[in-house]
């Protein structure tokens, strides 16, 4: 071998491990991104699990709110009636 060979060589061999370096620093950090989005994802379902118990809560109130609403103008027009 040459010299010229032997320092293309060794200019190659230095690219390529850089390369190496570069794309295993880039799948690490792709990997550590995948698990913060897991994570977030997990958070984002609890608040809609959540609000989607809030909302029944809501719901059920708002039906038993309209009952006693219903009830009360029963008796405001019956007492109406008596006066």
């Amino acid at each position: 071998m040459t010299t010229t060979d032997q320092v293309l060589l060794i200019i190659l061999t230095s690219l390529l491990s850089l390369f190496f370096i570069f794309w295993i620093a880039v799948i690490i950090i792709v990997i550590k991104l995948i698990g913060e989005v897991r994570r977030v994802v997990a958070r984002a379902e609890e608040v809609v699990d959540s609000v989607e118990s809030a909302a029944e809560v809501l719901r059920d109130t708002q039906g038993r709110l309209a009952f006693f609403k219903l009830v009360r103008n029963i008796l405001k027009v019956v007492n109406g009636r008596r006066k």
